[in-house]
């Protein structure tokens, strides 16, 4: 079975990835944090930060709320504010976590959907620009907390999107957001009630990998911003053009280029807005995948080797740490660290939930991976541990940051077993 699933090449055939780690430096960070752990670069996620403020430094307004959603770690959060971004949240928890961190409130945006009034409270408090999700939402805000002098309103165009011939997503069946009359209605119904300061917000499609999206939906808001100065007599104050601009994670490695995108929305702003008066209006975005995914690593080790119908690769990482393989079938490349010019084999990298979905990578062609070799698995550093669960009892891993001057810290501990079982009431499980 083995022989018959083996096959024998020698690596320069194959498309890669390039660690941003080198072999030996991984493993003297092996050697002191155990494995799985999330490793994030430092520096690589300080250049992406610089290179989009830079791409859209011709807008005096821009700002870039990173979406925490992406990576909820305070370290991380940190290194983007010092870089001038700011956050945008989705719950009181990222909301609580921003403020701890000391960003201001002009640099807090709260993006929520079935928004618990307390969490409108919160926001309202530490006076976070909030985006609401839907009409209804404006009078679910104005009975819990009041409403603000600044609001944002979220648009969702419905019908399909696409780019040419390319549909990228389907926004009618997507949850977010409201329709158009719903948004003139809405604007019109804030500015009686004295809204002063008014934003607009849409996301049409999820990881889109071409310069042409962020251009594309900025002349539809653009547009949009026209209708509703012309028809309402509101001069909305920003446009959100939200997240969407993604990664290439297949060894292709076609990625988006900023500064393209960022001087293709200057093209669109400069024909639509500031010809209608409309140029005083600030850009803003929220990328989470873009800003960090690159930056990511989940290092694990091989456990086992198991030859049946298949040849499987057993890591000590499963979907506890990195779920988007068994959630979305997604891609994810890997490469051994350890024995990167072996022989190509067809394998199966698996975990050890009892579920058939745990799997890294299926019928992918990889250096022979042996028990002890260690593996990376590349563009975690988005959606990663962030999406983190705990079946099984499996425990959540280390974060580790590979900082800029080639050290490395913990910045978060793995969970233990007293962590699973401190929420637990009446029973005593202390390891």
């Amino acid at each position: 079975c083995y022989n018959r699933i083996t096959i024998v090449k020698k690596m320069e055939n194959q498309m890669t990835k390039t660690p941003f780690i080198t072999a030996d430096k991984l493993e003297q960070i092996t050697a002191e944090f155990p494995t799985p752990f999330h490793l994030y670069d430092e520096k690589g996620i300080r250049e992406t930060a610089r290179a989009v403020n830079a791409a859209f430094s011709w807008n005096p307004g821009f700002k870039e709320f990173f979406a925490v959603k992406a990576t909820p770690n305070p370290a991380i959060l940190k290194i983007l504010k010092e870089e001038g971004c700011g956050v945008d949240c989705a719950t009181d928890t990222e909301l609580v976590m921003s403020k701890k961190i000391g960003f201001d409130s002009s640099a807090i945006s709260f993006t929520s959907n079935d928004t618990r009034a307390e969490e409108f409270v919160y926001a309202r408090d530490i006076n976070a620009t909030i985006n609401l999700d839907a009409y209804e939402d404006i009078f679910f805000l104005q009975e819990a907390a009041g409403l603000p002098e600044t609001l944002s309103l979220r648009f969702n165009p419905g019908g399909v999107f696409s780019l040419g011939t390319d549909i990228m997503d389907h926004p009618e069946e997507s949850k977010f957001g409201m329709t158009k009359e719903q948004l003139f209605k809405g604007y019109a119904y804030l500015k009686e009630k004295g809204v002063k300061s008014f934003g607009l917000h849409a996301f049409l499609a999820s990881n889109t990998v071409t310069n042409e999206y962020y251009p594309t939906l900025a002349a539809q808001l653009f547009e949009l911003a026209v209708e509703i100065k012309n028809e309402l007599g509101v001069s909305l104050d920003f446009i959100n053009l939200s997240g969407g601009v993604g990664v290439d994670y297949t060894p292709a490695n076609k990625q988006n280029d900023i500064a393209v995108i960022g001087e293709g929305v200057h093209a669109k702003f400069d024909e639509i807005l500031v010809p209608n008066g409309l140029g005083h209006i600030s850009i803003y975005t929220e990328l989470g995948r873009f800003m960090t995914a690159p930056h990511g690593l989940v290092v694990t080790k091989v456990l086992h080797i198991k030859d049946t119908y298949r040849r499987y690769v057993g890591v000590d990482a499963s979907a506890v740490n990195l779920l988007r393989p068994a959630m979305y079938d997604a891609y994810h490349h890997i490469t051994n660290m350890t024995n990167p010019d072996g022989d190509i084999q067809v394998v199966d990298v698996t975990g050890s939930l009892c579920e058939n979905n745990d799997k890294f990578a299926k019928n992918r062609e990889l250096p022979e991976a042996r028990i002890g070799d260690t593996l990376v698995i590349h563009d975690t550093g988005a959606h990663g541990f962030s999406m983190g669960y705990n079946y099984n009892g499996r425990l959540r891993s280390a974060e580790i940051l590979y900082q800029e001057d080639g050290t490395t810290r913990m910045i978060r501990r793995a969970e233990t077993m007293n962590d699973y079982f401190a929420t637990l009431d009446g029973f005593d499980f202390d390891i």
